[in-house]
């Protein structure tokens, strides 16, 4: 049979467009601090050194999510643990149009596929050792993958492409297996360094979910299940020093059995990395301005107050960095609470989204959206607009028809879940909540830890139904730059799941799932474009999924940041790349 090896240098294009889109200003070299100048890390490195040593320090204002690989869905989190867990592929490291690029990192090189996309092969460097010293064998591979998909719920953070997409029994749990590499065999490992992924359908995008954190090695002895989050065992450039301290923070420094000739994606310039949980935002926007702190883990830009300070402050703006993420930012309305679509599309009638895009800040904030896949998606319609009004304020009297063709002429009550300590979300909450009064819709606005938000809160089932979540301020970007890669796990039925649900809409629609499968089974790009194109008006006409803004994230760099520069992959800087310069 025919192989075929793919490239997927299209994949740059899609990043070209996420970078060119916003265009920026330079500024001078005589700002604060001396900074490179406006929008600078858009499209270069920014401060560029080789320099080694010093302690890069992190902070969050809430707690992460899992410092397991496997049990991780949060951009920044995918970013970050790339300091300790190789995955099989990775984002070519480098500014620019080929910023998301696939590269290989644990592999040796891209995959190739059978003629129909349901097998792929994949062979893995030799030599590759983990911190204790031992090798990294395709066993460890497969071992990671199965863990992190296939867990019976004990990891519920993850992705579960894995899952949806390999031909394999999905009641299989590995910690009830006897044998669990030997019983499963969606992936085959015919030696110590291939791995043979057999899939049930076609799956063109199926190198793209080989970046996941899910497919960095992992060995069966040291696994501990949920526990394994508090020491996990190093593939990468650092290790953990101590254990993790949830809330509080952890610490990582060399790893010493890593070798830089193997790894062309980490510059490992630091000689540890510090990373302290739960501070206050504004805390942490005034240690970045400092010097007494160097990135902000969350990756999403300053919070509200300091991006109003920073915004009217010249002298800044050398060090600022104000960059479409590619995320959108939307409310999940969760369709098994407000179950009448004519219900949800009161909501999307009555929305103002002019309040919330200034609860994001306004332009520099990022733009209206009225469509759903970010503009840099092939098949996204920016001038889609079902639920339009005069200066985007509301129809309410739109609204008010949809309520009582729902039988709710007086409106009804609800809830709308944020996540605490993201105060972009709270005010979006709190903008909306307004919104929606005026047509008598009376929604209560309750927060919940950003780290279980998905698993205990938002994404659990039974928590919303229980506490009558109607809605839940959420924000996406694409697991890579296509229609699939960004909207598939939000919107297909096939995707939800009890706990750990990223499709918090719950939206499960026959047609829109037939529609993603069909997708895959086509090889035109630009087919699937048009597939994609039908899914974003579909999705809205179900009134699951209100779009809030494309936004842009405000970045400040202190003096001391070395190699900063925006990759697109993950819509912040490429931690990987980073260093400290103290002197």
């Amino acid at each position: 049979m025919r192989k075929r090896t793919l490239g997927f240098v299209a994949l740059g294009a899609a990043a070209s467009i996420f970078l060119s889109a916003c265009g920026g200003e330079s500024g001078s070299d005589g700002g604060q601090n001396a900074g490179a100048g406006f929008n600078a890390a858009e499209s270069e490195i920014v401060n560029p050194s080789d320099a080694t040593g010093g302690t890069l320090r992190y902070a969050m204002s809430s707690d992460i999510d899992s410092p397991d690989p496997g049990n991780t869905y949060y951009g920044y989190n995918w970013n970050f643990s790339r300091y300790y867990a190789r995955t099989l592929l990775a984002y070519n490291p480098e500014p620019g149009e080929n910023a998301t690029d696939l590269v290989p990192d644990v592999a040796e090189a891209l995959p190739e596929s059978n003629e129909d996309f349901t097998e792929w092969t994949i062979k893995i460097k030799q030599g590759l050792l983990f911190e204790d010293g031992s090798e990294i064998t395709a066993q460890d591979v497969k071992y990671g993958i199965i863990r992190g998909d296939f867990n019976g719920g004990a990891l519920a953070k993850g992705p579960s492409y894995f899952a949806q997409k390999l031909d394999a029994d999905p009641e299989f749990n590995v910690y009830e297996s006897s044998d669990p590499l030997g019983e499963f065999d969606a992936i085959e490992t015919p030696d110590d360094h291939t791995l043979v992924f057999h899939l049930k359908e076609s799956f063109s995008e199926f190198p793209n979910i080989l970046i996941t954190p899910q497919t960095a090695p992992v060995p069966v002895d040291a696994d501990r299940g949920e526990l394994y989050e508090q020491h996990p065992v190093s593939s990468g450039p650092y290790k953990f020093d101590g254990d993790y301290e949830a809330g509080v923070g952890l610490d990582l420094v060399r790893n010493e059995n890593w070798d830089a000739d193997t790894d062309p994606i980490r510059r490992a310039l630091p000689d540890s990395v510090e990373v302290e949980l739960n501070v206050n935002q504004e805390e942490i926007d005034e240690r970045l301005l400092s010097g007494e702190l160097d990135v902000d883990l969350g990756g999403t830009g300053v919070g509200p107050a300091m991006h109003s300070r920073l915004a009217n402050d010249e002298s800044a703006r050398p060090n600022m960095d104000n960059l479409f993420s590619g995320a959108l930012r939307y409310v999940n309305i969760h369709t098994p609470v407000i179950e009448d679509v004519a219900c949800r599309q009161a909501i999307m009638y009555a929305a103002n989204r002019d309040s919330m895009h200034r609860a994001w800040g306004g332009t520099l904030g990022g733009d209206i959206a009225t469509n759903f896949l970010p503009p840099a998606i092939p098949g996204s319609d920016p001038e889609l607009d079902l639920y339009p009004s005069e200066d985007n304020t509301g129809d309410l009297e739109a609204a008010q028809g949809k309520l009582e063709e729902c039988g709710m002429p007086e409106g009804f009550e609800t809830t709308i879940a944020a996540r605490e300590g993201r105060d972009n979300d709270i005010q979006t909450a709190e903008a909306l909540q307004e919104a929606l009064s005026r047509v008598g819709i009376e929604a209560d606005i309750e927060t919940y830890p950003a780290g279980d938000f998905f698993a205990q809160y938002a994404g659990s089932q039974d928590f919303v139904r229980d506490n009558n979540i109607g809605m839940s301020v959420s924000g996406w970007i694409p697991d890579w730059p296509t229609g699939y890669g960004f909207g598939q796990a939000i919107t297909d039925g096939r995707a939800i799941t009890e706990t750990g649900n990223y499709n918090t809409a719950e939206l499960d629609d026959p047609e829109i799932n037939a529609l993603w499968d069909r997708a895959l089974e086509t090889e035109d790009p630009e087919e699937r474009a048009a597939i994609y194109g039908d899914i974003e008006r579909m999705v809205l006409e179900q009134a699951a999924i209100l779009p809030v803004v494309f936004d842009r994230a405000m970045f400040y760099r202190s003096a001391e940041l070395t190699n900063v520069y925006f990759q697109p992959g993950y819509a912040m800087y490429d931690y990987m790349a980073l260093g400290v310069d103290r002197g």
